[in-house]
């Protein structure tokens, strides 16, 4: 009886197989940008940038530095980590994405020269550059599209990327719900998610971007490195404990 009771449950096992949260920082990653809130529900972040040294353990680089996200705090995003049971980003929540996210290119207009590597991707942006979000073109969501002509049409003018915005002039892409992040972006899931300079000096908070002062946004490209594959880990203080074994967290 027991013996027929263990093939049942392998049976089981086989049909249903066990799921369970195995997410990690990868093991090739040696820069990481770590965003630190009080609470799900609080708009302000503390930043950091880490970095493993020849010994394998991380350390503080850069920071700590005060920063703002959407207006209502965060909640489990779309990237590297498998999120746990909980609140899940929507298009216009004012949330920005928890979790662990690969880390995209610069998306520039600012007039002075923003120091980068050369091997992440960079856009200098022009009045034909546009990020999709509108839920009409699910092929086309949450990516960028350039034309082959200024932006034009009432839509081509709502989803151009923006031209005058200073906080918005320099911009590093988060892969949240990105093809990068998912391979299909999922629409409503939350969509154009950046870094970029604060606004009001950090009076105001952004609708689910992460932003901080100019300086230090400077400071965080001019360190990263493509080959160190980095990537961006926002989390509240309590879930960044509980999970900060299970998923080898800096």
């Amino acid at each position: 009886m027991k013996r027929q009771f263990y093939i049942f449950f392998i049976i089981l096992l086989l049909i249903f197989p066990v799921t369970a949260c195995s997410s990690t920082v990868p093991s090739n990653c040696t820069q990481a940008i770590i965003g630190i809130t009080d609470s799900w529900n609080s708009s302000h972040v503390t930043l950091t940038l880490a970095e493993k040294n020849e010994s394998g353990q991380w350390q503080r680089v850069l920071g700590p530095i005060p920063g703002r996200l959407g207006r209502n705090g965060c909640a489990w995003g779309m990237g590297i980590h498998n999120s746990p049971a909980g609140y899940r980003k929507k298009e216009g929540d004012g949330r920005s994405p928890a979790g662990i996210f690969a880390i995209g290119g610069l998306w520039v207009t600012n007039a002075t020269p923003v120091q980068h590597d050369k091997a992440i991707p960079y856009v200098k942006v022009g009045p034909a550059d546009l990020w999709v979000t509108d839920p009409a073109f699910p092929k086309l969501h949450n990516r960028h599209v350039r034309l082959d002509h200024p932006a034009r049409t009432a839509w081509e003018k709502k989803e151009q990327m923006r031209q005058t915005d200073y906080p918005h002039s320099i911009k590093m892409l988060i892969h949240h719900n990105t093809v990068e992040s998912v391979g299909t972006p999922i629409v409503g899931a939350g969509s154009s998610i950046f870094f970029h300079i604060w606004r009001r000096e950090g009076a105001a908070p952004t609708a689910g971007c992460t932003a901080m002062p100019e300086e230090n946004l400077r400071a965080i490209i001019s360190r990263l490195r493509a080959r160190r594959n980095p990537v961006y880990i926002l989390l509240p203080r309590a879930e960044y404990a509980r999970y900060r074994s299970d998923w080898k967290l800096p």
